[in-house]
């Protein structure tokens, strides 16, 4: 029996492989690949830096979440758990200057817990890209020596300087 040409039609459309805009290809930093579907990630603190007036919103992806919303004294960082931190130059709202938002982007931060790859910064990879282009800094895991560095401040938390926020 003959099929209706309509149903071919349909069954061509149905095999057809799903078409989407292209998703923005980002070099690595430091070997660290920029997280896919970043921005879909659930915010685990915010903070600001009053020495360079940023602000920053720290996400983490599954792992991270639960870990930083267990109740316990001290975070235990899964391998696999990836922070991401995004930073903005401050700015006071023009209709409401007591108001401080996000302005320009400046970078976004990653750090990835894995302790055997990066045991010689305390289990943690460390990248960061520039700009709303996302423009890796450092060309290799070199670069992450200096991100280590200042993260001994906070190596009683596990070289995380990140307290996630109280939820009600």
């Amino acid at each position: 029996m003959k099929k209706p040409s309509h149903l071919l039609f349909l069954s061509a459309l149905i095999c057809l492989p799903q078409l989407s805009y292209a998703e923005k290809v980002i070099a690595p930093a430091n070997d660290i690949e920029y997280p896919k579907h970043l921005t879909n990630w659930r915010v685990i603190s915010t903070s600001i830096r009053n020495d360079n007036n940023t602000q920053r919103v720290i996400l983490g992806n599954a792992l991270a979440v639960k870990a930083a919303r267990a109740e316990t004294k001290k975070i235990a960082w899964p391998n696999g758990a990836i922070l991401a931190k995004l930073v903005w130059k401050n700015e006071t709202l023009p209709t409401w200057q007591a108001a401080t938002v996000p302005g320009d982007f400046v970078h976004a931060e990653i750090m990835v817990r894995d302790t055997k790859k990066y045991a010689t910064t305390g289990g943690w990879g460390f990248a960061r890209w520039t700009g709303l282009e996302l423009t890796p800094h450092g060309k290799d895991s070199s670069a992450a020596q200096a991100c280590f560095d200042c993260h001994q401040a906070a190596k009683a938390t596990d070289y995380v300087f990140t307290q996630p926020a109280k939820l009600p």
